[in-house]
């Protein structure tokens, strides 16, 4: 069920908060919602799920273009789980999420019991943020679920051997149907926002991805993703080598998380975080 808490600016997110045991915060895509993580959920093992829509999207307010960044969402994340009092919760960062968790890692790493990235890292590809620029903020052509689910294979290139029944799920999971048309499920106005971000200066965000020092790491990468490049997951697994990781095949960017490589990784790095070496020493 979904509930909200009011952040220190006023700013209402909803979240979910679901099971119990080791607590797991999902956190999500850009433009994407707390129902990234609905195939994954069934097929983790018995954990505390939360789950939130960031500001601007999904069921939380719409706060502005200047609100959308990475370091508000990481605030708003961590008074997420001071509402919850969660002392410690290991991070599942989609995308942007992924990012989220690399800043947490470096502003508050007390809070994190470990991090699994997918199809994201300290090196953003520039041609597959170009792609995304042609969609984000936009509403879709497709004027009904049914149309979009059926364009959807060929927009989407680099995802093989995908159901039509799963193309359906997204159409419905992230676009609304209106009397006018299928609408996005976040502020349009996002697209100033990352617009901002694209056109601005280079970031080196590998100092974030080294500040996870010590947790628990996974990634899982989309073997066919135009925005985590294979050389990056390399350099990532370089310098930690004991970051669980798999190549997802038929998966461009991003995997749905409920693939049978992916749900391996998951309770791999699930189990890690649970029992660390130090734990087992």
């Amino acid at each position: 069920m979904t509930q909200f808490f009011t952040t220190t600016d006023g700013t209402r997110i909803a979240y979910r908060d679901e099971g119990t045991g080791t607590p797991v915060l999902c956190l999500s895509g850009l433009t994407r919602t707390m129902h990234d993580f609905d195939y994954m959920q069934p097929h983790l093992p018995p954990c505390r799920l939360i789950r939130m829509d960031y500001r601007g999207r999904g069921q939380s307010d719409f706060t502005g273009p200047a609100s959308y960044t990475v370091p508000q969402e990481g605030k708003d994340t961590i008074e997420l789980l001071d509402h919850l009092q969660v002392e410690k919760a290991a991070v599942i960062g989609t995308s942007r999420g992924g990012l989220i968790a690399m800043l947490l890692a470096a502003m508050a790493k007390e809070r994190l019991l470990g991090i699994c990235f997918n199809d994201i890292g300290p090196e953003i590809y520039k041609p597959g943020l170009a792609k995304i620029m042609d969609y984000v903020g936009r509403n879709p052509r497709a004027k009904s679920h049914d149309e979009l689910a059926a364009a959807l294979p060929q927009a989407m290139p680099g995802f093989a051997n995908v159901p039509q029944s799963r193309w359906m799920e997204e159409a419905r999971l992230h676009y609304t149907a209106t009397a006018d048309g299928l609408r996005i499920t976040y502020d349009p106005e996002l697209r100033q926002a990352f617009i901002a971000a694209f056109e601005g200066p280079e970031v080196d965000i590998w100092p974030l991805f080294d500040a996870c020092a010590g947790l628990p790491l996974a990634l899982i990468r989309g073997a066919n993703s135009d925005l985590l490049t294979q050389s990056c997951a390399d350099e990532m697994r370089k310098r930690r080598p004991d970051m669980a990781f798999i190549n997802v095949p038929d998966r461009a960017h991003i995997p749905f998380l409920d693939e049978p490589e992916s749900i391996t990784v998951l309770h791999a790095w699930l189990d890690r975080v649970k029992n660390p070496p130090t734990a087992q020493a």
